[in-house]
């Protein structure tokens, strides 16, 4: 049964693979606390032991939440199924979630960044890139590929607030060079075209010379945009660990992840003038209620700025 519903998830809802993992884990770590059949033990008393069970083992709100929605889809898609009547999830109440504003950069911090990194993604060490083979140690070689392949990567998600996934996905012919534009084929195989500002279809344009470069041949629409030194696709975990690396050393204290820089394009543009459906647009939400989360943001420096620039407020509202 579970195997139906990853399947249906999978070809129907389309959703990711780590999505998928994400369901199956979830239903057979219920399936183990259940030990026995799963349809007749989602119940709601059943589920609120096994609620119970989270919590207890120190599991947080928002893990338990997960684990009820993915229950309650499986209820839903069972439901479809004939076999059951009702959604028992609904009859549980959740733990109540914390809430948490998005963490983000300071533009400041990435300029600082980009300004630092922009050597290594020019046009002069890609002439010592061509060279290999003909003079270029590979050592060398491999380093300055590996250092204009780490800034593309930051650069990307910081120019166009594209998902981790939807980076790994990103194809030759995804970059449409002539019109200055990405396409990114998001969360359920929606394809959406994201602006590229001149200087980053610049930067793709040299890395992809400096693919060519390194690999001696000519490559094809369908491969993919960004592979590493050997020519393998990135993985998930190759780009987390070049954005802690990347990042290190600007004075960022919180979490160092491709997520946070997707909420650093977002806020930065609300602070600019940018009007939210635009910015739900260009980050493939598919309702404005999950883009007004960074309007918080926006609140949340608003009274800073006001508590410390307002007369009355700097000495608490009185008249002293």
């Amino acid at each position: 049964m579970i195997d139906s519903f990853i399947a249906y998830i999978r070809d129907i809802r389309r959703y990711s693979s780590r999505t998928q993992a994400i369901y199956r884990e979830v239903l057979e770590e219920f399936s183990g606390f259940c030990d026995g059949e799963l349809a007749e033990s989602l119940t709601p008393g059943m589920i609120r032991r096994y609620e119970a069970e989270l919590i207890g083992k120190g599991r947080k709100a928002r893990t338990v939440h997960q684990h009820l929605s993915v229950l309650s889809g499986f209820c839903r898609f069972l439901i479809r199924k004939g076999v059951l009547s009702s959604n028992p999830v609904r009859m549980v109440k959740r733990p109540r979630l914390e809430k948490r504003l998005p963490e983000y950069y300071q533009t400041r911090t990435m300029e600082a960044y980009l300004t630092k990194t922009a050597h290594g993604a020019g046009e002069e060490e890609l002439t010592v890139l061509e060279g290999f083979g003909a003079g270029t140690d590979r050592k060398t070689a491999r380093n300055l590929y590996d250092r204009r392949l780490h800034r593309l990567i930051v650069s990307l998600l910081y120019g166009t607030g594209i998902r981790r996934s939807e980076l790994i996905g990103l194809k030759v012919g995804s970059f449409d060079e002539s019109r200055g534009v990405l396409h990114v084929l998001g969360k359920g195989e929606k394809m959406r075209e994201i602006p590229v500002i001149p200087s980053l279809c610049h930067e793709i344009c040299l890395y992809l010379q400096a693919v060519e470069s390194i690999r001696g041949s000519r490559r094809f629409v369908d491969d993919p945009l960004l592979v590493t030194w050997k020519g393998n696709p990135l993985y998930p975990l190759y780009v987390d660990r070049v954005i802690k690396k990347e990042l290190d050393g600007f004075g960022i204290t919180g979490r160092k992840s491709p997520h946070v820089l997707r909420h650093s394009v977002a806020t930065a543009l609300l602070e600019d003038g940018a009007d939210l459906n635009s910015i739900k647009e260009m980050l493939g939400h598919s309702s404005l209620a999950a883009t007004q989360v960074y309007t918080h943001n926006s609140v949340e420096r608003l009274k800073n700025v006001y508590k410390n620039a307002h007369p009355r407020a700097k000495n608490g509202g009185t008249h002293d």
